[in-house]
């Protein structure tokens, strides 16, 4: 994933339109959103029924297949926050406190995973979950855990060709393959293609404010987000607007290198407005702060209120339906951490 400081020009400081929004422009909002976002297309359920992404769904909802048994990959990807966690810091196995936990939808169309983009693909990640989420000593301790619980069969199904299946590689493919399926499709999209009631007056502005206050710099191809990292913090200390009770040093963290600090990925904003609270941190749990935040400490504006709230409706165009195989498995036993109601 590459690692960019300067934002792109369509950072220039415009004022968006005012007033209702004509036929024409329209037309052209609609060319420019196309051209720097674009969209995103349907699952095929074709792709649901692969019986490697069927094995994913099951081990990533399983809380048996941990240390404990008591945690699962949805423990801090769940339906209630849209693939995300609404907690401030998600708990693995072990005890221990992660960052707060992104959204898994649309996550395996990225160059890179988590807060510090330090896996690189959705196979990478599960691999690695196994000895620090799962709560393993080593990745080959998970595969006694899996035939305890008759995954044998379920791995030779997905992986017909293979004399020995149950391998982590193999747990960690059918986990990306599975979590290739989470994708959702949005009000957004639909007026993309030419529905002009999908959005709101009031969410067209926002677009059009999205693109010339600059957001669209960081936040753009069809995940509006998700495909670099910037430095958190550009024109203002970001802690000093978050309220975070630490400072995390981001990317430095991982290289050791000074020039990485602060550096983290940036998010997708798909189904934002259902995946508080915001940040790394998860210092910030409303949607229309985070938006002035942003404002601040990476373009160096006060945003006025017309215009957040603007922007912040824009963004809740973005949000899609969850996907009918984010659930689990029937005869998967899950629940949900503690304190955290079903919706």
């Amino acid at each position: 994933m590459s690692r960019i400081v300067a934002v792109s020009a369509v950072a220039a400081l415009m004022l968006p339109i005012a007033g209702p929004v004509l036929a024409s422009d329209v037309d052209e909002l609609r060319e420019r959103a196309d051209s720097l976002f674009g969209t995103v297309e349907a699952i095929d359920p074709e792709d649901i029924e692969d019986p490697v992404a069927q094995l994913g769904q099951a081990l990533f909802w399983d809380m048996r297949l941990s240390s404990n048994g008591e945690v699962a990959c949805a423990s801090c990807h769940y339906r209630e926050n849209w693939g995300s966690d609404s907690r401030v810091r998600s708990i693995n196995a072990r005890g221990g406190e992660t960052l707060q936990s992104q959204t898994v939808f649309h996550a395996m169309d990225t160059p890179g995973l988590r807060w510090l983009a330090d896996r690189e693909s959705g196979k990478a990640q599960a691999m690695g979950s196994i000895t620090g989420s799962m709560g393993f000593d080593s990745q080959e301790d998970i595969l006694p855990v899996l035939a305890e619980h008759g995954y044998d069969e379920r791995f030779a199904a997905a992986f017909p060709d293979q004399d020995d299946p149950v391998t982590p590689e193999n747990y960690g493919l059918a986990l990306e393959v599975y979590q290739s399926t989470l994708r959702t499709t949005a009000p957004y999209d639909a007026w993309l293609q030419g529905e002009d009631d999908a959005l709101s007056e009031e969410q067209m502005r926002g677009l059009e404010a999205y693109i010339e206050v600059g957001c669209a710099g960081c936040h753009a191809g069809p995940l509006f987000g998700g495909e670099m990292l910037q430095p958190f913090g550009i024109t203002e200390a970001y802690w000093e607007h978050t309220g975070s009770a630490e400072i995390h040093s981001g990317l430095m963290q991982v290289t050791g290198e000074e020039e990485d600090r602060f550096y983290f990925r940036v998010p997708i904003l798909r189904n934002i407005a259902n995946t508080y609270p915001y940040f790394h941190d998860g210092s910030v749990e409303d949607l229309r702060r985070a938006n002035e935040v942003m404002a601040r400490v990476q373009l160096g504006r006060d945003l006025e209120d017309e215009l957040l709230d603007e922007i912040t409706a824009f963004l809740e165009g973005l949000t899609g339906e969850i996907p009918e195989n984010f659930e689990p498995p029937e005869g998967i036993p899950f629940e949900l951490p503690e304190g955290i109601s079903p919706g």
